[in-house]
């Protein structure tokens, strides 16, 4: 007899509909698994057939095909061992066919029955939503996951006996519910910008770009702070939203890195170490998983020691610093990935201060710190809208009892800009995603939103003959300016904000 039971898989940070197809026929026993399945899924057969048994069923000494449609679709992972065994048990009478029809189910059987944790509840809560199925059945685990999505069913059970007891009828659980005001209690962050001892100008900065979403380096020696300032970053900007923690929280699913409660509530901080390849940074393999850059998606990615990464790897950051997503080509297809972060790089001046030969970052000379910036490529220090300098923290600084102000105290300026960059990006779009920020402005955009008056023009003017600017500098000194004046909750941008936006880019002199 035949049974179909509605499950999913991903491909990317979506999922997309999979049709479990059991078939219990005549013939010589054997147990076949076709429609492209990897190994994992091959192995399926051997956690049924345990599960079954362990829980009291015996699996029928007949012949078992199990098709998982579309057949031309990889499928990876363990999630399609409850629908199969589903659909055996189904087979066998001990609760009617036609339930399966109302529930997308996915889960991982452990040798005893239990339901073990999957990849991509919140992708399969979302298709099972939009595909109009009453509910989905998964894992008591990844409930409180997958329940993020509203008007929605979500039961989480702890093994395969309250599945079938479930479907029976013998039991009703109460469908997972996460109340609003558990998303609104975000726990605290173990950092602020209080510690930070001196180095007031780079908190400036740092302020500057997480008002406008722009990518910062900060140069300076060993010690300087500029680690402890980069993880304080995620402190000072805007609480995400219901949408953005959906978002986030999708990627993490997708990755298996959910938390355990359910939802990703604080902005990602991702700080991966020089050595990684470019499939971790970027995302990748036989079947793509997001990298680095998509987990940092809405947060801040952290590379220390910029020039010490690989050449290549930086280079392959320039397309999705610019579009906000990456796209990984394969035989099979494409697979497309956010990755709309904020960028914060740090290096040292020069290759000695790096190795410990030199002290202090005056001890460089031009042409040593020439050679150590030689690593980046200018196009890609063209997409950093931000070059400061941190110098070493001074004894005076260090001993001083002077409170600094409160990363509360900035993020409350910082959304304040960002609500006015909302206000007047309400609907502008580029590349076919919305615009939040000064820093996802196009050409179109800067010069609607960024008018200077003629002094500011004609400082501009110096700047560009002087630092020998790009046209893309340009118009990120533009978008900085735009930025400092909304700081300043000035409607436009005057010389003071145009000088400092320009002064962020003097290092690149």
């Amino acid at each position: 007899m035949l049974f179909k039971i509605s499950s999913a898989a991903l491909r990317g940070i979506e999922a997309y509909l999979v049709d479990v197809e059991v078939d219990v026929g005549l013939g010589f026993p054997n147990y076949v698994t076709v429609g492209l399945p990897d190994t994992a899924v091959k192995e399926s057969k051997e956690r049924v057939r345990a599960a079954l048994r362990n829980c009291g069923y015996e699996l029928p000494a007949r012949k078992i095909t199990i098709n998982l449609a579309p057949a031309d679709r990889r499928k990876e992972g363990s999630s399609f061992d409850l629908p199969i065994a589903l659909g055996l048990l189904a087979d066998m009478g001990l609760f009617p066919g036609e339930k399966l029809k109302d529930y997308l189910f996915l889960g991982e059987l452990a040798l005893d029955g239990r339901l073990k944790p999957v990849r991509g509840a919140l992708s399969a809560a979302l298709l099972a939503q939009r595909a109009g199925f009453n509910g989905l059945v998964l894992p008591a685990c990844c409930a409180r996951e997958a329940a993020l999505v509203r008007d929605l069913d979500v039961f989480g059970l702890e093994s395969l006996t309250l599945v079938v007891r479930f479907l029976r009828g013998d039991e009703r659980p109460e469908p997972v519910r996460i109340p609003p005001e558990e998303l609104l209690r975000r726990p605290e962050h173990d950092a602020d910008f209080k510690d930070v001892r001196g180095q007031f100008h780079v908190k400036r900065a740092l302020e500057v770009a997480a008002a406008g979403g722009h990518n910062i380096l900060l140069v300076g020696p060993p010690g300087a702070g500029k680690t402890m300032l980069a993880r304080r970053v995620p402190t000072i900007l805007p609480e995400m939203t219901f949408d953005e923690i959906l978002e986030v929280t999708q990627v993490y699913s997708a990755a298996g890195l959910a938390p355990g409660e359910g939802a990703v509530v604080l902005r990602p901080f991702r700080a991966p170490h020089h050595t990684i390849t470019d499939a971790g940074l970027i995302g990748g393999g036989l079947v793509p998983r997001p990298g680095e850059i998509t987990l940092a998606h809405r947060g801040v990615l952290f590379l220390d020691e910029m020039p010490e990464f690989r050449r290549k790897v930086l280079e392959d950051l320039r397309q999705p610093l610019e579009e906000g997503r990456v796209t990984i080509s394969r035989v099979n297809g494409s697979t497309v990935f956010p990755c709309g972060f904020m960028m914060v790089a740090a290096m040292n001046p020069c290759e000695d201060v790096f190795r410990g030969l030199a002290r202090e970052a005056q001890e460089c000379s031009d042409s040593e710190r020439a050679r150590y910036y030689a690593r980046i490529s200018g196009p890609l220090l063209d997409r950093v809208d931000i070059l400061v300098e941190a110098p070493a923290v001074s004894f005076r600084d260090i001993v001083s009892r002077v409170e600094a102000e409160t990363s509360e105290a900035i993020r409350a300026r910082v959304g304040a800009a960002r609500r006015r960059q909302e206000e007047r990006l309400a609907g502008a779009r580029t590349r076919g995603r919305r615009i939040y920020t000064n820093s996802q402005m196009n050409t179109r955009e800067v010069k609607k939103h960024c008018p200077v008056d003629a002094e500011s023009l004609r400082l501009l003017e110096t700047a560009v003959t002087k630092l020998g600017l790009s046209a893309r500098a340009y118009d990120r000194v533009l978008k900085v300016a735009r930025t400092i004046a909304d700081l300043a909750g000035e409607e436009s941008i005057r010389s003071a904000h145009l000088s400092e936006a320009v002064q962020y880019r003097m290092m690149e002199r």
